[in-house]
This record gives structure tokens, sequence and C-alpha cells, in this order.
């Protein structure tokens, strides 16, 4: 292995922060989370946050339609078959993204230091 230079060490560390940089400025003109913290930058937690809530209202919407379907209040088998789907759908996602997360946490903390 060569030595690690420092200036080139420094250059891509810049590198990546003006990436960085750049991905939460397109996240900020329209990215799911829409939270930000006191600098402006768009803010994970509340990212993640407002996405489990619209998946929990989904889950709460497809309930209900349900039960009005059950009681016979509306014959309109299609749309709670829709809004079930809907509701399967974002919990699949969920379960998904909480899948990777903790994947990359153990990779993370399986790193060696």
């Amino acid at each position: 292995m060569s030595a690690i230079d420092p200036s080139r060490l420094l250059q891509m560390r810049s590198s990546i922060l003006n990436q960085n940089q750049a991905l939460q400025r397109a996240a900020g003109q329209g990215g799911i989370g829409g939270g930000a913290n006191a600098e402006g930058a768009p803010d994970f937690g509340a990212a993640i946050n407002n996405a489990l809530q619209q998946v929990n209202a989904q889950q709460s919407k497809a309930s209900q339609i349900s039960e009005a379907y059950e009681r016979g209040d509306t014959h309109d088998i299609v749309s709670v078959m829709i809004e079930r789907q809907k509701a399967s759908l974002g919990f699949e996602t969920t379960l998904q993204v909480r899948n990777k997360l903790l994947s990359a946490y153990r990779d993370i903390m399986n790193m060696p230091v």
C-alpha cells in the first residue's frame, strides 16, 4: 500500500462535502421530508417522521373505508381494495426502509476503527 497523501485526502473530503451540500439543496426543493434544522438543511429525522405519519394516515383511511364497507355504508369494493393496496404498499415500503437502515447501522458498527 502507498502512503496517504494529505492534500489528496483533503481534496476528496472537499468534493464529498460539496456533493452533500448539493444533495441537501436538491432535497430541500421538494424532497420527501420538508423538515429543516436551524441551518435550513433537511432534517433526516423529520423526513422519516413525516413518512411514517403518511403511512399511518393511509392505514387509518384504509381501515375506515373497510369498516364502512363491512357495515354496508358503501358498496364500492374497488375503492376499498385500492385503499387497502395503498396501505399495504406503504407498510411494505416502510418495512424495507427499516431493514435497510438496520443493515446500514450494523455495517457501520462492524467497521474497524
